[in-house]
């Protein structure tokens, strides 16, 4: 069945920060490619007016573009946004949505609803937009978090399934419109280069880092009651983490993906809360917001496992957090070694070779080869061949950019079907709620010392400077 494509585009929560910094920015881009052409209502608890709502779309865009701002693409923007004010709990603010959206589009026009609201708002949203016939002829879009755990999904899940069909429920992860994130399934499967080597035969283990070098900062009472496995793991890193391992999909179809993906991630165990390091920096709990014995985890370093035929006994390490050294998504496979060691390094050992991807926040690869150091003796040290992304194929689009025109457009691929979200809840379900203290660090250090040495003996890989674009790479910082 062909998707419809948006008619309407109803924005629940127009005045808030996550619309200010990302969605409002993401409209004007759209606008200037022409990708958006039709009206945005927006809906919001405010006394403001339309006018007063343009003005402010029209500072968000500003701050954000700054002097690439076209005049012309943001009156055109701002003409195309209508308001609605009211209380999300207040049936006449729906009444006067559906009168809105009839005035905009008529009677049979296909609306689009995003929900840019706190979670807890989904379902009173979804029940609400039923109860004036808003949910016929439209599609829900639900921002993250879905659910707190794997039961939570599902209830959140079968009350929106009262109103709507499924394949007109699309659950955002703003992970799934990052094109790095995207490149992971090119990079593998476009290359013969790459892909051979991508299996239990030749890889010794993975590492994946998404790490964050500013703290909580204002967020404290929304971080304290999610922490780092429900923001960032749950969700964004399983993602990736499917992206990177998952068998090639039958074809480049949404579903097809999203089948590869569920395959994979069936067969990662379950977390195992003795391969688990939980932190906490030292100074969190005196943030504003934050419980004063608060338990919440602001780092957080694994080691899952997959069993199936292509990764099994592959170890898979990875570890998130916040007041971390560096921004920034790093993943590197470590290769095995040769038979034998012909070549050693200058402390009697052979590096091993490495292939780092690097999603955020400049996109590029790097090989870690050998090669023979300058002198009479055999001995190999490593040499990085980089490539730089973005100085080589330009700027990508932003990430809300992608999620917009794609559930302007009904396309699924870049959103989380239920049944991989349950997976990814059922990997969790064993650290969510550990009952233990996490272990204090400090910030600007890789976590607790305890983590360390969950990557095994050799521990993490050093996470390198971004690539400087000449073909090489700046020295580890």
């Amino acid at each position: 069945m062909t998707a419809r494509t948006a008619d309407v585009l109803v924005l629940f929560g127009i005045t808030g920060d996550l619309a200010h910094k990302k969605i409002l920015p993401a409209l004007y881009r759209l606008t200037e490619r022409g990708t958006l052409r039709v009206p945005v209502i927006g809906v919001a608890r405010t006394d403001w007016d339309t006018d007063q709502l343009r003005e402010q779309v029209a500072a968000s865009v500003t701050a954000a573009v700054g002097d690439q701002l076209d005049a012309d693409v943001m009156k055109r923007l701002q003409q195309s946004i209508h308001l609605v004010a009211g209380d999300y709990a207040d049936r006449s603010t729906f009444d006067h949505l559906a009168a809105t959206v009839r005035e905009v589009v008529g009677e049979n026009g296909f609306a689009v609803h995003y929900l840019a609201v706190p979670p807890d708002l989904f379902a009173r949203v979804a029940d609400e937009l039923a109860a004036v016939g808003l949910n016929e002829s439209a599609r829900l879009v639900v921002e993250k978090p879905f659910g707190s755990d794997l039961r939570s999904a599902q209830r959140l899940n079968d009350r929106l399934l009262r109103h709507f069909p499924d394949e007109e429920i699309f659950r955002v992860d703003h992970f799934l419109g990052n094109e790095p994130v995207e490149d992971l399934l090119v990079l593998r499967f476009a290359n013969t280069l790459l892909e051979p080597l991508w299996n239990r035969q030749w890889v010794d283990h993975i590492e994946i880092t998404m790490a964050e070098d500013f703290d909580v900062a204002d967020r404290g009472s929304f971080y304290d009651a999610v922490g780092t496995v429900r923001d960032v793991v749950q969700n964004h890193l399983l993602q990736t983490l499917a992206y990177l391992l998952m068998d090639a999909p039958l074809t480049d179809a949404a579903d097809d993906q999203r089948d590869a993906k569920h395959r994979l991630l069936r067969a990662v165990r379950s977390a195992d809360p003795a391969e688990t390091v939980r932190g906490q920096y030292t100074g969190y709990r005196q943030t504003r917001g934050v419980a004063p014995n608060s338990t919440t985890e602001t780092f957080v370093a694994m080691t899952l496992h997959v069993d199936d035929w292509r990764w099994a006994g592959v170890p898979v390490h990875l570890r998130a957090g916040k007041a971390l050294p560096e921004t920034v998504l790093d993943i590197v496979a470590v290769l095995k070694p040769p038979p034998r060691t012909l070549f050693p390094g200058s402390d009697g050992a052979s590096p091993p070779n490495r292939i780092r991807l690097r999603l955020q926040p400049d996109a590029g690869v790097t090989f870690e080869l050998l090669a023979k150091h300058p002198g009479q003796d055999d001995v190999v040290t490593p040499l990085p061949v980089s490539a730089d992304f973005r100085k080589v194929l330009g700027p990508v689009h932003a990430a809300y950019e992608q999620i917009f025109a794609a559930a302007l457009a009904g396309d699924p691929a870049h959103f989380a079907r239920m049944d991989n979200l349950e997976q990814a809840w059922r990997i969790v379900g064993p650290i969510l709620e550990p009952g233990t203290e996490p272990l204090p660090y400090r910030p600007g250090t890789w976590g607790p010392e305890a983590a360390t040495g969950l990557a095994g003996d050799q521990g993490w890989s050093t996470v390198p400077a971004a690539p400087d674009g000449d073909g090489g790479s700046r020295p580890p910082g």
